[in-house]
């Protein structure tokens, strides 16, 4: 990685990069990265943090987004209650059905209207799939009829308890842990900020914890942090 400065920041691109990769990729406190960076002898405020994930969060996101591979052809749907400055809003997540999150989306409801906003944000940036796996919520289904274009794809209804739906269940779980490290989000906008690159770094590192071989493995990280660093090199 590059340690050119990036305009308007006194810290080399290397460690901005690595502390919202740690940020990011495990469920850190803001303290426990200062914490990091301070053993390798940075000194980096609370707010200087603050501000590299809100000037970079959306950026990355999109280069990550624009490195990943062709998703599959089967959505899996499901939403997850989830509280910004102590007011109840819901996360609405779509994977595909190899577990890579495709979208998620802070809503304030759990409605025809936020269902169908969701699939119009998805098919934005997906083809029609073939399938569109979700619970038994009925606004999924009032959403999908008022999409022509979705009228001929398959709807699954699954019953959203244990081991129903396993995919978007453990999808789930990285949040929580995110949100427990958090102390709980704050603020929408920046909830959605975080979350949407958090996914994306998910995504990046989720065949680095497999049960392949070692080699494997490590040739997996390898491409994964070389991926991290070129899309830090393009935001910045």
């Amino acid at each position: 990685m590059s340690d050119r400065k990036p305009y308007r920041h006194r810290f080399p691109l290397s460690i901005i990069g690595y502390a919202l990769w740690l940020d990011h990729r495990f469920p850190l406190s803001q303290r426990d990265v200062q914490e990091l960076l301070h053993e390798r002898g940075v000194q980096v405020s609370h707010e200087t943090l603050r501000q590299w994930n809100i000037k970079f969060a959306p950026l990355l996101t999109e280069e990550l987004r624009h490195r990943e591979p062709r998703r599959g052809s089967r959505w899996h749907l499901d939403e997850v209650c989830v509280k910004v400055g102590g007011v109840k809003h819901w996360l609405w997540r779509a994977v595909d059905e190899y577990g890579a999150v495709l979208d998620i989306l802070l809503q304030e409801h759990r409605e025809t209207e936020a269902a169908r906003s969701f699939f119009i944000r998805l098919l934005g940036e997906y083809r029609v799939p073939e399938a569109i796996h979700t619970d038994k919520l009925w606004s999924d289904g009032a959403a999908l009829r008022q999409l022509p274009v979705l009228h001929t794809v398959e709807h699954v209804q699954v019953v959203s308890t244990a081991r129903c739906n396993t995919l978007i269940a453990q999808s789930h779980r990285p949040t929580r842990q995110q949100e427990r490290s958090h102390i709980g989000f704050k603020r929408r906008q920046r909830t959605q900020e975080f979350l949407a690159l958090h996914a994306r770094v998910s995504n990046l590192h989720r065949h680095t914890r497999t049960t392949v071989s070692a080699a494997r493995r490590r040739s997996n990280q390898t491409v994964a942090l070389r991926l991290w660093r070129e899309a830090m090199q393009q935001a910045a």
